[in-house]
């Protein structure tokens, strides 16, 4: 299918980049707006390490229009002052750029993005016909706080399940190999093309010290949802990895109760139920990626798209 390609920027209420990949026989699809996790950039959905075509590719070739930005701070975003970012500013832009694009979208995100994405539903519902959480991080609402092991002026070491882990309170956290292999990765992984991790590992980014912090949701700081309207009905599917080390079953399955508590119709699918197993925190960029994607695809074209505009 051939597809148009063309960049844009929201300007405020932070600058806002992002690229979006249009079918030319475009049809009444709602746009897929692809949200990356932590450390990464919308890169991540462009292409995989070992130069296979990524998601972004993939959905447009199902007939979605696909839009995929970097974060605020992150990217070819720009820069963000560092006392005025934060996961709020990153949501804000980001419904930002759910009006600029002026149809209805099922929105994707992952890992980190998870909080993001239901912070979207609660602000801006009325624009998402579904949502995609790829690995996400829960919410505030059932997250607990971390214990604070060790603190300085500069840095913080939180226990983190299943590790301790060790972050700067200010500028932003520079990936260890460590991280990358444990928790991007997974050691577990089967999946992984880790003859490429040294491309993977080249394409990392700095993430801000206050959204990894905000992450981790020291002293509560994690984004919450207060209210729950706009997930009544909503279709939700929720997609983990059997090796990802730090989304087991049960973390994941919390996350898909709590959102079918606030009325949404939930889909949890641990692949290994599939059968499918040896899948990271990275199912985007792993063998079997292109796979996933057209699961993603067909759960859209099976449960949401004849979902009729506008019913909420």
């Amino acid at each position: 299918m051939s597809v148009g390609f063309r960049t844009g920027y929201v300007t405020s209420p932070a600058p806002l980049y992002y690229e979006r990949f249009t079918p030319v026989a475009d049809g009444e699809r709602p746009v897929m707006v692809l949200v990356h996790g932590g450390c990464l950039s919308g890169a991540c959905y462009l292409g995989t390490p070992d130069g296979r075509p990524g998601w972004a590719h993939d959905f447009a070739g199902q007939g979605y229009d696909v839009v995929v930005p970097d974060w605020p701070g992150i990217g070819r975003s720009g820069s963000v002052c560092e006392h005025a970012l934060s996961g709020d500013l990153v949501c804000a832009a980001l419904g930002a750029l759910l009006e600029q694009v002026g149809r209805p979208v099922v929105l994707l995100v992952h890992s980190m993005a998870g909080p993001f994405g239901f912070r979207l539903v609660e602000t801006h519902g009325n624009l998402i016909e579904a949502l995609v959480a790829v690995a996400p991080g829960p919410p505030g609402n059932i997250q607990p706080e971390p214990v604070v092991v060790a603190e300085t002026d500069s840095e913080i070491e939180l226990a983190v399940p299943p590790a301790r882990r060790r972050f700067p309170k200010t500028g932003s956290y520079i990936a260890t190999e460590q991280f990358v292999q444990e928790k991007l990765i997974g050691r577990e992984s089967t999946r992984f093309p880790r003859h490429a991790v040294d491309v993977f590992r080249a394409g990392l980014l700095p993430l801000p010290a206050p959204l990894l912090l905000q992450r981790q949701n020291l002293r509560g700081g994690q984004l919450r949802v207060e209210r729950a309207d706009n997930f009544a009905g909503l279709p939700i599917l929720i997609v983990t990895g059997s090796a990802d080390l730090e989304h087991p079953r049960d973390e994941d399955g919390a996350t898909a109760e709590w959102l079918a508590g606030l009325g949404a119709d939930v889909e949890y699918r641990f692949l290994a139920d599939a059968g499918i197993t040896g899948n990271g925190h990275m199912l985007m960029l792993e063998d079997n990626g292109r796979e996933i994607a057209l699961s993603i695809a067909g759960w859209l074209e099976m449960t949401a798209i004849p979902v009729p505009i506008g019913r909420r």
